[in-house]
């Protein structure tokens, strides 16, 4: 008989000491084992039936002529006659030492079984092997209470008594359903589970092996899965790609077994063994819409709700939903009450991935989806809290990006879901529901109105239904899910009715600000991000919405927000960019509106925001940010000149060369220019960036200049246009230009400006650069060192053929600097403008 060592090898272990000598008359004198079948041949002699056949048909093939094995007497005959007799005192006495012995092997385990580990070992070989030899000896083997001690031995520290222990329970089980009840008594099933968590690879395998037996006998089978962590083990050790493979199919196989139960397939399908759940589910609703129930099979119902209980991988709802997804949506057509519940809430975590929407839309949710979002009344039949359930699906839905203007919600193909009078049915039901479906259906106008391929339509039912002050009155809702998704609709319509949100949100401007304030738990919330989102995106020429912003006191509270921001006092996440962007869209509206106020522009002064912008400008990483800080720059320094305190004229300077920097100690060319000491080179008065925006200022909080010439190189050519165009302001009109010239020089901003014209991006970035780059060329110095570059004369030339008409005349003014195009004398132009 064969045993695990120690280190779970095979070893032999001997029975000897539970089997009686027996008689000499029971032993094959050829086999010298005691005999089965027992036959006696002409001599009188008694040999087993299969021993004495081989003997007699060596000797025929030998050529000899059949003998007697004991008395080598020649036969007539090799005819054999059973020996019933004696088989039956054979069996009599076999019966009689396998209890005896049985009996010894079944006392050697239950006396201090650990004592003697070798003892243990060969009572259980015995065991496994009466049990081998006769499924009788099963009963037996029950009947003496041994089962029970087995299995105390699958808890002994000794390994090598383990694994026996597993081996011979599997024996003891096999084909026994008694005894597969037996074994299933207690905590063992717990106890052979446990084994499959353990770490020696024999011990799972056997364990797993005694738990396919177990499982084919139903009662046990039902006790296995209410283990807790059993499925779990099995659906482990079933998709394994290191257990070896036997061990891998008897995992399967008790899988199979176990999805009879129910409750075991929903486990299951928690452990992403998710197939047999969906098997199930097909073949019950094959069923009920075969029968048509009013409320279907109680039990497939269980397996829809399970479904919807389920938190399923993306990849796995894909596959739900291909399976299942047409079923699905034939019962929410026509199903009761119970079951269209049940599949709604699948639905709804099926729903949620984007690749299972679009499927659940091919499959046809979305009309019945409709019509019972949409019904109303007694009659409907269709209670609140599904509305919510429907609500959600319909929002999950939207924001998978189909094109639902393809989607017929009739079957006439009339309607969509952004036909208007369907519009008007979201925007009816938004005002007449409660905070839950209301929260959903606003989240359906922000995935409809994201696109701009829809937007625009919604828009349209919006201003036809006059449900705008509706939407608006939303930001004042008890719930924030709700205050958030208005904000968000809002901000998405802003582009297609600004002027009107502007007009309507006056009252409400103040509720806005609260929540912008708000300093919370310290960190930036998705409300205050939507918020100041929606307000940056309000037109910023509405001069009348500035003012009401201004008396509110919202510039202040933003550009303290956006200090604190700067150095680190509010704690950032992922809604601190956006809530940065729309922080400096609204300021930047402030800078549009200087020349309406002076109280604008003395503010301005008071909260530097001529410094913040310079600061911001080079926030890398966040175009938006860097874009509207230099396009307020821009604005700023338009002011420049206005603002600038102009000292008494100096005297006659001598000719020739340039200027110094903004302030400080005067070059000596700029005392030989009789310039007093911090007057601004390019505006010719005392200015600096906090008190005039002068972007030529070079003490503290200066830079300007670099950073935007910096901004030049950016990837954004919006960014770099603003950049170039706040640049420009130093070369304009009412401006010293060859002197802001100079400063460009200075900040080694020459050079990019005129790469800009010759990689010639965009339309706008080349009339922007045209114009800048001609006023550098009036710098006779500069002019003659690009004349020298035949790049630039090609980009110049390339705009004065395809431009539009100014920027043909600026880049003709351009390309006679560079003497490319001859400069007519004026009496030539006098005459020729003669008519």
């Amino acid at each position: 008989m064969m045993a695990r060592n120690s280190d779970g090898e095979l070893e032999e272990q001997s029975t000897e000491g539970y089997q009686e000598a027996a008689f000499e008359a029971f032993m094959c004198p050829l086999t010298k084992q005691v005999m089965q079948d027992p036959v006696t041949i002409e001599t009188g002699q008694t040999f087993e039936r299969e021993a004495i056949l081989k003997w007699f048909r060596e000797c025929r093939d030998n050529g000899r002529r059949p003998t007697c094995p004991l008395t080598q007497s020649e036969l007539r005959t090799t005819d054999i006659n059973p020996s019933i007799a004696l088989r039956n005192v054979i069996d009599e006495w076999r019966a009689r030492n396998d209890e005896k012995d049985l009996e010894k092997a079944c006392n050697a385990l239950r006396l201090h079984p650990e004592d003697d580990e070798d003892d243990t070992l060969r009572a259980m070989a015995y065991i496994s092997q009466i049990c081998q030899r006769s499924g009788a000896k099963k009963n037996l083997v029950r009947g003496q209470g041994i089962i029970s001690t087995l299995a105390d031995l699958l808890k002994s520290s000794s390994r090598r008594v383990r694994l026996k222990s597993l081996q011979v329970l599997r024996t003891v089980v096999e084909d026994n359903d008694q005894n597969k009840e037996e074994l299933g008594k207690g905590d063992t099933v717990r106890t052979i589970i446990k084994f499959l968590s353990n770490e020696h690879i024999q011990e799972r395998e056997l364990a797993v092996s005694l738990l396919y037996e177990l499982s084919e006998y139903e009662p046990v089978c039902e006790r296995i899965g209410a283990v807790y962590g059993a499925i779990l083990l099995l659906v482990g050790m079933g998709s394994s790609k290191s257990e070896n493979m036997m061990a891998v199919e008897k995992a399967e196989k008790t899988l199979k077994n176990l999805e009879k139960y129910d409750t075991n397939i929903k486990q299951m399908a928690e452990n992403g063994r998710l197939q047999p759940l969906l098997t199930k589910l097909l073949q019950g609703l094959h069923h009920y819409l075969h029968f048509a129930s009013p409320c279907g099979p109680e039990v497939q119902v269980t397996m829809v709700e399970y479904l919807g209980e389920l938190a399923l991988a993306n990849d796995v709802k894909v596959v739900v939903a291909e399976q299942v997804g047409t079923l699905l949506v034939s019962i929410i057509k026509t199903g009761g009450l119970p079951a269209r519940e049940a599949t709604l809430k699948a639905m709804r975590e099926m729903s949620s991935n984007e690749l299972s929407a679009k499927i659940l839309l091919q499959a046809g949710i979305l009309p019945p989806l409709v019509k019972d979002l949409f019904s109303v009344g007694a009659s409907s039949h269709f209670p609140m809290r599904l509305k919510e359930v429907s609500a959600t699906i319909l929002a999950n839905l939207v924001a998978s990006g189909a094109s639902f203007r393809s989607i017929p919600l009739d079957d006439a193909g009339r309607q969509t879901l952004l036909s208007e009078d369907v519009v008007h049915s979201l925007l009816h039901l938004i005002s007449n529901t409660g905070p839950a479906v209301e929260c959903k259906l606003l989240n359906v106008l922000v995935g409809l109105t994201s696109s701009p391929d829809t937007a625009q339509d919604v828009v349209s039912a919006i201003k036809s239904s006059g449900a705008t002050i509706s939407l608006i009155q939303f930001l004042e809702a008890a719930h924030r899910e709700i205050r958030v998704e208005s904000l968000k609709l809002l901000r998405n319509v802003s582009p297609y009715m600004g002027a009107e949100l502007a007009d309507a949100l006056g009252g409400h401007l103040s509720s806005l600000l609260r929540v912008i304030s708000d300093a919370g738990g310290g960190g930036v919330t998705e409300e205050q991000a939507a918020a100041v989102g929606l307000l940056g995106d309000l037109p910023e020429r509405d001069s009348k919405l500035t003012r009401q912003l201004f008396e509110l006191g919202a510039f202040g509270t933003l550009s303290t927000k956006l200090a604190e921001l700067r150095r680190g006092a509010i704690r950032g996440n992922r809604y601190t960019t956006p809530l940065t962007e729309g922080m400096v869209k609204v300021m930047y509206r402030l800078t549009c509106m200087l020349q309406e106020a002076p109280e604008y522009v003395e503010f301005a002064r008071e909260a530097a925001l001529a410094p913040l912008f310079v600061e911001l400008v080079q926030v890398n990483g966040q175009d938006a940010v860097q874009l509207y800080s230099a396009m307020a720059l821009e604005k700023l320094s338009l002011e420049t000149r206005n603002l600038t305190v102009i000292p008494d004229p100096p005297p006659p300077a001598p000719s020739g060369g340039f200027l110094c920097a903004c302030f400080g100690v005067p070059s000596s060319t700029a005392a030989d220019a009789g310039r007093p000491v911090g007057v601004c080179r390019v505006h010719g008065g005392f200015c600096s960036l906090r008190e005039s925006f002068c972007l030529a200022e070079g003490g503290a909080g200066g830079k300007a200049v670099e950073r935007l010439v910096a901004c030049l190189d950016h990837l954004n050519p919006e960014v770099v246009e603003a950049a170039l165009a706040a640049l420009a302001t130093l070369v304009g009109d009412g401006v010293e230009a060859a002197e802001g010239v100079g400063v460009l020089g200075d900040a080694d901003g020459l050079r990019p400006v005129v790469d800009i014209l010759v990689e010639n991006r965009t339309e706008a970035l080349r009339r922007r650069a045209v114009w800048v780059v001609e006023r550098i060329l009036r710098v006779e110095d500069i002019a003659q060192e690009v004349a020298a570059d035949q790049t630039v004369a090609s980009a110049l030339v390339e705009a004065y053929r395809n431009g539009d008409p100014r920027t043909r005349h600026t880049a003709e003014r351009a390309l006679r600097h560079l003497d490319r195009i001859p400069n007519f004398s004026s009496a030539f132009h006098a005459q020729a403008r003669r008519p």
